[in-house]
């Protein structure tokens, strides 16, 4: 765990929100509603995922969370603090790794994160930012300067940047777009070191494996709108579906109108059905499918079940709230 970042055991979740978003709407000069009337509640000390394709809504609402866009309409509290109204104390709590790598080219990776830190007037923690910079494998490059940095290491420094005034909430605008599997691996790890020290983090991301793999809770934003926000596990218990697929010893060329109550597909060439049921309902239906395809002839060398993934329940969603706007 990250020991430079570590907080009172007061900070730990309590299950109050530390960020209170409603009815949120932006709308741009030409006309674009990048968002329409969202509302959102992020608990302290949780980690949330917000996922969404490209144009989403997704970057325009951490940006007014983080006070750089001005809102249209609505209200953001961050730990009480009004994000217009008293910007200055909203805004401390907050860390910010944006998409771009935007850093001083010239400066050297010490200069820039003390600077950082000194920008939210705090005083200046030579100790701290050692063990921080430690923490982000970013010790050996201190009098580096950024230009002479990979991808990778700029990365870090983004990260060392928001951290260096200790805020109490993290935002990564798609933390992990374009970096190495490795660093993606050291950035999971520093994610979930984070969280337990105390920092609620908010992360955008295109990767579903990566929301699968640390989010508490998952939102889907599409065309500006907040579709849902569901703990991750239930999210998949509501929404997942399982799939069985057979494995026929003799391809089919069509499917035999006598299946045409069950939810069947074929697959590789004829050679699979796959079946797809709801996990919610009382009865899967596959004893009955086995027993008609048995009746008809039809043999199999092997079955297995799937889960849905969390890539599929978000297709699905994005794909009906696309269908229902047509």
């Amino acid at each position: 765990m990250p020991r430079a970042i570590d907080r009172p055991a007061a900070q730990a979740d309590d299950g109050a929100s530390v960020i209170s978003v409603a009815q949120l709407t932006k709308t741009y000069a030409s006309g674009l509603a990048a968002l329409k009337g969202i509302d959102l509640e992020i608990r302290r000390g949780e980690i949330l995922a917000l996922l969404g394709p490209n144009g989403a809504g997704k970057t325009t609402l951490i940006s007014i969370v983080c006070g750089i866009v001005t809102p249209s309409s609505g209200t953001v509290l961050v730990d009480g603090h009004d994000i217009l109204k008293d910007y200055r104390a909203a805004r401390s709590k907050i860390g910010l790794v944006p998409q771009e790598l935007s850093t001083d080219s010239f400066e050297t990776v010490w200069n820039t994160v003390s600077f950082s830190r000194g920008l939210f007037g705090r005083a200046p923690d030579p100790a701290f930012i050692e063990q921080l910079l430690r923490d982000l494998s970013l010790w050996d490059k201190r009098n580096t300067k950024i230009m002479l940095l990979s991808g990778g290491m700029k990365r870090r420094v983004m990260i060392a940047k928001a951290l260096s005034h200790q805020p109490e909430i993290l935002f990564l605008d798609e933390p992990t777009a374009g970096v190495d599997v490795e660093l993606r691996r050291d950035m999971w790890t520093l994610v979930r070191g984070l969280r337990e020290s105390g920092v609620t983090i908010i992360l955008t991301t295109h990767y579903i494996d990566e929301a699968e793999e640390m989010a508490d809770r998952i939102g889907v934003i599409s065309k500006g709108e907040l579709i849902l926000v569901e703990e991750k596990g239930a999210l998949m218990k509501k929404l997942g579906k399982k799939q069985l697929t057979l494995n026929l010893s003799r391809p089919m060329a069509a499917l035999p109108p006598e299946l045409a109550e069950w939810n069947l597909q074929l697959k590789a060439g004829g050679a699979e059905l796959e079946y797809s049921f709801d996990t919610k309902a009382e009865r899967s239906g596959i004893d009955a499918l086995l027993r008609r395809l048995s009746e008809l002839g039809v043999e199999f060398k092997d079955l297995n079940t799937r889960q849905s993934s969390l890539e599929d329940i978000f297709v699905s969603l994005v794909s009906e709230r696309k269908g229902a706007a047509r």
